[in-house]
């Protein structure tokens, strides 16, 4: 199954890539960051500004769009690109880890999830076959399969215990029917766009390489590595993500879902990855807490208090062109709605120029040296 989707490798350094990724919606040039519009807004930004930004594709939930506004909404507008507004790219996540994040509220068997809705306490029941027939009506560019997001750790109470490899490999197994069911499910509905697969297997290499050889086997346009950055120790989070990354389909996107840090991005890209999605650069502004290429700034320091020098002086940005550190301090000390808006345009600015410059490096073939420059950058610290 093909889709509307066709990528072409344009450059390799080492494992890094840079590519082009065409889709019903438009091109995006990888590696790309996508910025998350959760309920088909990203918080503090239209789109105009997304489109300043350099933003090229978003992304929105599938689990909350289903709860609200709800599917007869959206389906009376053709579609979520028009009832947001946003006529580029959009991928939609599958559902699973929003019910995975609901814990004790859901149940979890062969047939699908059901759970109590965190809106208004309705019992639904959640199934491969039920996402696939919301992402048809969403429309987005991208739909992702429905999986179970397998936890690095399970909690009982006040006992914590890292999942083993059984229920490592129960998950994934569960996953990859699913898998099968969602492909036969948007091939019925006549969906346009394309279905991505979703690897699991927790931090076990096996079980990671046992759910790619499923995926593979179902000819999904891509692929993307899930269950990583879950609570699991950053060094078992790389070893993961530098074994899974190169095996995936070398012809195909490759997509590292939720991750993460400036530093996650360069690791992820090293590793072969093209496209990201974290809430990180905007749920870190709404906290005070600033993306720099020198480090990070958390703007709630009473230091910044008489500072009159902007965020970062080598930042393009319209928060850094128009406003100095002691002025985002008095707005986030005040409740202002602008410091929200002004923090949120400088930390995508920041991830999505951290993007642009990756991928100039890898067209120069110097990705190597401009990865080790960002990072001993971010290591000295801002002052």
């Amino acid at each position: 199954m093909r889709g509307m989707l066709e990528f072409t490798v344009l450059r390799r350094d080492g494992e890094a890539r840079r590519a082009r990724l065409t889709l019903r919606h438009g091109s995006i040039e990888t590696p790309q960051f996508m910025p998350v519009g959760t309920y088909g807004s990203v918080k503090g930004m239209t789109p105009e500004a997304l489109l300043r930004a350099g933003a090229e594709i978003i992304l929105g939930n599938t689990f909350h769009l289903w709860l609200r506004p709800g599917l007869e909404v959206i389906e009376r507008f053709g579609g979520l690109h028009r009832f947001i507004g946003w006529d580029r790219p959009i991928l939609t996540d599958s559902g699973g880890f929003q019910v995975w994040s609901l814990g004790a509220m859901r149940t979890i068997s062969e047939e699908g999830v059901r759970f109590a809705s965190p809106v208004n306490g309705d019992r639904l029941l959640l199934t491969p076959e039920i996402s696939m027939q919301i992402q048809t009506v969403l429309d987005s560019d991208i739909a992702m399969q429905f999986d179970e997001c397998t936890p690095y750790d399970v909690r009982r109470g006040t006992e914590v215990q890292i999942t083993t490899e059984a229920q490592a490999r129960a998950s994934m197994e569960l996953s990859l029917r699913w898998a099968g069911r969602c492909r036969d499910a948007f091939t019925r509905l006549g969906n346009p766009n394309a279905l991505f697969g979703i690897v699991q297997g927790g931090m076990f290499e096996h079980l990671r390489d046992a759910s790619l050889a499923g995926l593979v086997a179902l000819d999904l346009p891509g692929y993307a590595i899930g269950g990583l950055s879950v609570g699991e120790p950053k060094p078992d989070m790389l070893r993961v993500l530098r074994h899974t990354a190169p095996r995936l389909p070398a012809h195909k996107p490759r997509y590292l879902m939720g991750v993460g840090t400036p530093e996650d991005l360069l690791d992820g890209v090293a590793a072969g990855i093209d496209l990201f999605d974290c809430v990180m650069p905007t749920r870190n502004a709404r906290n005070g807490h600033l993306f720099t290429r020198w480090g990070d700034l958390r703007i709630r320091n009473a230091r910044f208090k008489r500072d009159e020098r902007p965020l970062d002086p080598d930042c393009a940005c319209a928060t850094c062109r128009s406003f100095s550190r002691a002025y985002l301090h008095h707005l986030d000390r005040c409740g202002e709605m602008l410091f929200p808006i002004a923090a949120t345009t400088h930390n995508l600015h920041y991830y999505l120029e951290l993007m642009r410059g990756m991928r100039a490096a890898l067209e120069a073939g110097t990705f190597g040296s401009y990865a080790e420059h960002a990072r001993a950058q971010r290591q000295r610290g801002i002052d």
